[in-house]
């Protein structure tokens, strides 16, 4: 004989403790400056003993503290919320560089340069127009693809030499820069807002074309991509994205607190 299903109210799935503790949680959250333990426990809907063991709980494990009687959000609590804010943050960042991928029929990356490294905060491609692959860390190749070299040409000389002490330029394909002396002398070539282009330096049958995003202090850089065989269309589509860039730098100014 078939077994009944438990009843919707009390699913044999559900632990009656957690949903408890999540409800003291939410009523912290409804008190900016803390609450106390009965006010909580009133306001959960869980009898006073039961908030007690919870509450101690929780701030045991971090995510509550008690000041002066009332209890507040403790660093676990908080480390949550930043990290669901991060993922906030990086979902409109995607967000906009999908919009322009739609709109140009390319890839769109965004890359800052933070504490020495080159990071890519975000790729937007398609099946119809692939992001270029990663078979050499772009951290440590930025000598060869333009979202490096737009991140770099941003840079004073000697924070360039001092990337370059610790990621030297090397030939990737047979049209990389060949070494720090010669990428060195191009960088100072780079005019300001300028986009750069490489032409199958970082991977053979793609071209790039990066240009600076000015946000502040940071070194940052809008780039797409294309296969070498439609290059002519790089600079057009370039210039149109960065023609467009004052709609985008609100949200992609996010993306340095992530």
């Amino acid at each position: 004989m078939a077994t009944a299903d438990p009843p919707p109210a009390a699913p044999q799935t559900l632990i009656g403790s957690v949903q408890r503790a999540l409800r003291l949680l939410e009523a912290v959250a409804a008190h900016g400056e803390g609450a106390p333990a009965k006010q909580l426990a009133r306001e959960a809907g869980v009898a006073l003993p039961t908030a007690y063991h919870l509450l101690r709980t929780l701030a045991h494990e971090g995510y509550l503290r008690k000041e002066r009687g009332v209890f507040v959000f403790g660093d676990a609590a908080e480390r949550l919320s930043s990290s669901g804010a991060r993922q906030s943050r990086r979902t409109m960042i995607t967000d906009a560089l999908r919009h322009w991928r739609d709109v140009l029929g390319v890839p769109v990356y965004f890359a800052i340069y933070r504490d020495g490294e080159i990071e890519i905060i975000a790729v937007a491609d398609s099946p119809a127009a692939p992001a270029v692959a990663e078979w050499a860390d772009f951290r440590e190749t930025g000598h060869a693809h333009a979202i490096g070299q737009c991140l770099l040409s941003q840079l004073d000389e000697q924070a360039r030499r001092d990337h370059l002490d610790r990621y030297p330029a090397r030939s990737l394909t047979p049209y990389s820069v060949r070494d720090d002396r010669a990428l060195l002398r191009r960088l100072r070539t780079v005019g300001r807002m300028e986009p750069v282009v490489e032409r199958q330096e970082y991977a053979l049958g793609t071209a790039c074309a990066a240009f600076p995003v000015t946000i502040g202090a940071t070194a940052a850089a809008l780039a797409i991509s294309l296969p070498i065989h439609q290059a002519e269309k790089l600079l057009p589509a370039a210039r149109q994205l960065q023609e467009e860039l004052g709609k985008l730098v609100g949200t992609l100014s996010f993306s340095i607190s992530i």
